[in-house]
């Protein structure tokens, strides 16, 4: 029994658990290795299945821990664990201007350690100080696991031999590594202190069960200790929630699944939700939940239930839900004024709005939480935006991004989101680039490539039409013809040599111009340009030698001042360092005459 004497058990919620980690790290199979003891455990009708959630009841949980959790040490309900797939349906998810999950338990997979979800995942904790604990999954795929069933891992890993749990330290270690060099404090869950300060690393199977029972210990005791207060609720209060996801079902229409965090909900309730473009003010149909394991029949998977009370996982059937969005703030009016009911429904969103320029990319997310961790990562990149949206990319979307006057502005970002056919074929005829990926930081990468692509390739544009600067040297013995062109033999000391250049020839720090490059060859065949080191034979048409030019003269390629301004503050980087010497020197000599000379 726990001990709800001295506290009123109506008046703690569940806290709300999230689990997040990179795809194929086992954060389904660890809900199901959870759910699956408690069934084992022959309690298969404590465990509830919510929608998009399951409960997990503080008894379960401790026969699944043993000597681990004492029930009596606790007061909380238990734990609801969010099980809809996917770390960006639930972790960006708000709840009065944080994350919707109290807590959260990463996923790593020990032998494959951080991969870009887990980062990822690791942003959106920090963003949202949602306090988290990792699972260091598959223990069991260390080369020589002896495994022990539900074990415990303490016990199960001094039953192991020497070198198997040299290797899994190997990997633990590198994980708290690897969360030291994101700025997070982490150790092995039972080194660990204080949990408000350092993340707690548990290994498990979510295969063998091992570990588990100190999972579910660890979320237990972190909730009690450091939750207890935030999980106190009115719960005959009006229900407050987050849209999960905004679902068509048959006989329904358009249904919207939430997470209840307080209060409760009703059938009749009248609701406010979280809209497009307005709240929406619409009226309870029916509250539907899954029905339990042993008697779902084809013809109806749900029940209808009265009235739900915080925390739980709910389906709300109810008319007008057509334009509710996931992330979006759910609340029940009851006695309340359905104007100020929709004020704060409108006040929440707005704090989730993302701030737009009047130029920019057009982002579209599947959630509110995920389109404002979208705006911070690009806020963050100097990525402006000029709209953002919850829900698929569709033509009018193609339409705000064709009208950017700036190429790497005729964009659409897209996180999480499918892409309209009509939209594909709009944006093709545009040519407006879509990209869409499930990593959000991947698509801020992939973006920042696009743009360096163009960038560079405006670069190269510029300078095809610009002057190259270069230094270079009439040879000894080297006049093939006096004039009407000279012809003479030349070696370039730094720069590049192109063809109808105009040669200047310094008098102290004065340039003479000399006459135009007419023709480059070098061993006999006609080339366009040539480089430092190289030796060719250049038709000059204007002087002749012996009188304008001599053999050993040194010759420059003349920079006109704009050309010289745009190479020394924009393409510096962008031209070889012996053309860069060539230039700075062309630059000292011009303004020791005029010191702002191609400034």
């Amino acid at each position: 029994m726990s001990n709800t004497d001295t506290h009123d058990p109506t008046s703690l919620r569940t806290p709300i658990v999230a689990v997040l980690g990179h795809v194929d790290h086992g954060k389904t199979s660890l809900l199901d290795k959870i759910r699956g003891s408690a069934v084992i455990e022959g309690e298969a009708g404590a465990i509830t299945q919510h929608i998009g959630a399951t409960a997990v009841p503080l008894d379960i949980i401790s026969s699944i821990a043993g000597d681990l959790v004492d029930p009596d040490d606790f007061d909380l309900p238990g734990l609801l664990f969010i099980d809809t797939p996917g770390h960006h349906s639930f972790t960006t998810l708000r709840s009065r201007g944080g994350a919707l999950a109290d807590i959260a338990i990463l996923v790593v997979d020990v032998n494959d350690g951080f991969q870009p979800q887990t980062l990822e995942a690791l942003d959106i904790l920090k963003r949202s100080q949602t306090p988290f604990i990792v699972a260091a999954n598959k223990i069991d795929t260390v080369p020589g696991w002896d495994p022990n069933e539900d074990a415990p891992i303490n016990d199960t890993y001094e039953s192991q031999s020497e070198r198997v749990r040299q290797r899994l330290d190997e990997s633990l270690y590198e994980i708290i590594g690897n969360l030291s060099d994101e700025g997070f404090s982490a150790d092995l869950y039972w080194r660990v202190q204080n949990f408000q300060r350092n993340v707690g690393v548990v290994p498990v199977s979510a295969m063998t069960g091992e570990g588990v029972p100190d999972l579910l210990t660890v979320m237990m005791g972190l909730s009690q200790r450091y939750m207890k207060e935030e999980m106190e609720i009115d719960v005959s209060g009006p229900g407050v929630g987050t849209v999960l996801e905004v679902k068509e079902e048959k006989g329904f229409g358009k249904t919207v699944d939430i997470v209840l965090y307080d209060g409760t909900i009703k059938e009749d309730d009248t609701i406010v939700v979280g809209g497009q473009n307005d709240p929406i003010v619409t009226e309870v149909r029916a509250l539907l939940q899954p029905r339990p394991l042993a008697e779902i029949r084809t013809e109806s998977r749900f029940e209808n239930v009265d009235e739900v009370g915080a925390a739980a996982g709910i389906k709300v059937a109810a008319p007008e839900l057509g334009d509710a969005m996931a992330g979006a703030p759910v609340r029940v009016v009851r006695d309340r004024d359905l104007d100020d009911v929709i004020e704060e429904v409108q006040a929440e969103l707005a704090s989730i709005a993302v701030d737009t320029a009047e130029e920019g990319v057009v982002v579209k997310a599947d959630t509110l939480g995920s389109l404002e961790a979208m705006a911070d990562a690009l806020d963050e990149a100097e990525v402006p935006i000029v709209r953002a949206e919850v829900g698929d990319v569709a033509p009018r979307d193609i339409s705000v991004a064709s009208t950017a006057e700036d190429p790497k502005q005729q964009v659409i970002l897209g996180f999480n989101v499918d892409v309209l056919s009509d939209a594909e074929h709009r944006a093709e005829t545009d040519d407006v680039t879509i990209f869409t990926d499930e990593v959000i930081y991947q698509l801020v990468e992939e973006y920042d490539e696009y743009v360096e692509g163009i960038e560079q390739a405006q670069q190269d544009t510029i300078l095809e039409n610009i002057s190259r600067p270069a230094r270079f040297r009439i040879l000894p013995d080297h006049t093939f013809r006096q004039n009407d062109p000279a012809v003479v033999g030349v070696e370039v000391n730094s720069g590049t040599v192109q063809n109808n250049a105009t040669v200047v020839k310094f008098e102290g720090n004065e340039p003479e111009r000399v006459g135009q490059i007419k023709g480059i060859q070098e061993q006999g065949e006609d080339v366009d340009e040539a480089r430092a080191g190289n030796r060719v034979s250049v038709a000059i048409d204007g002087p002749t030698v012996g009188r304008q030019i001599e053999e050993d003269d040194e010759l420059w390629i003349q920079i006109p001042e704009k050309h010289a301004k745009i190479l020394e503050q924009e393409l510096a980087d962008e031209i070889p360092a012996d053309e860069l010497e060539a230039l700075n020197m062309y630059l000292d000599k011009q303004r020791s005459r005029d010191p702002f000379w191609g400034k």
